[in-house]
């Protein structure tokens, strides 16, 4: 394959924190009287940020979101900041096995604190240097539209039609799809359950991995020494 940068999206692609925060936002519906799983919670929330993830959270559950939710969240994000949480299998690895030259990025919906602290715990900080790139804070328009996408191409000076991104979410995928990019959608985490890469195909996506090692070949990295 040829390519000239590389796209990552971060929770859920490095970061193994999509299960365990779906749980605790599916913990928290049903102790309000609203059950939901975290298989729910992930079909309906996941790759969400900002107005669009709470407005899903009360389609959902079909009234306002009470207060205390947003409190019992910034607990857990204050814990998972502090403590870290751990890697996608294989992710930093990945990283490491990268060529220095090559152009790379971070496009997330979470907050470029999230991701900076959480790639400081996983030891790659410096592997992205400023590249680092929210669509809470970079552009109005996040996923599911492209944009975060394209800023983040135009950051690096490349064209996006040049870049590999990886996605493991819905939402995600279909802004990478949109963007114009080759997306690898990535089904590594423990997130992803049976059916979840048809369910990445259904939005467009036609290179499905399953763990790094899979993107590793798909974007002709050399064997490891």
């Amino acid at each position: 394959m040829k390519l000239d940068a590389i796209l990552f999206d971060f929770d859920g692609v490095l970061l193994e924190s999509e299960y365990a925060g779906n749980r605790q936002i599916a913990d928290y519906l049903t102790s309000i009287g609203h059950p939901t799983s975290p298989a729910e919670s992930m079909a309906n929330f996941m790759g969400l940020a900002g107005a669009d993830f709470l407005g899903a959270v009360e389609r959902w559950i079909g009234r306002a979101i009470p207060e205390d939710f947003h409190t019992a969240r910034a607990i857990e994000d204050r814990r998972a900041l502090e403590e870290g949480l751990p890697e996608v299998a294989g992710a930093i690895e990945f990283v490491f096995r990268l060529p220095p030259e090559l152009p790379r990025a971070i496009a997330s919906s979470s907050s470029t604190e999230w991701i900076s602290r959480h790639l400081e715990h996983l030891g790659i900080r410096e592997a992205f240097g400023d590249k680092i790139f929210s669509g809470r804070e970079h552009v109005e328009r996040g996923k599911p539209e492209p944009d975060l996408y394209l800023h983040a191409a135009a950051a690096l000076g490349v064209d996006i039609g040049r870049c590999v991104i990886l996605e493991d979410s819905p939402v995600g995928v279909t802004g990478a799809v949109a963007s114009g990019a080759h997306v690898i959608g990535l089904c590594a985490g423990s997130h992803c359950d049976i059916g979840h890469a048809d369910r990445l195909r259904a939005l467009g996506v036609t290179e499905i991995a399953h763990d790094f090692d899979a993107v590793a070949r798909a974007i002709g990295l050399p064997p490891r020494a």
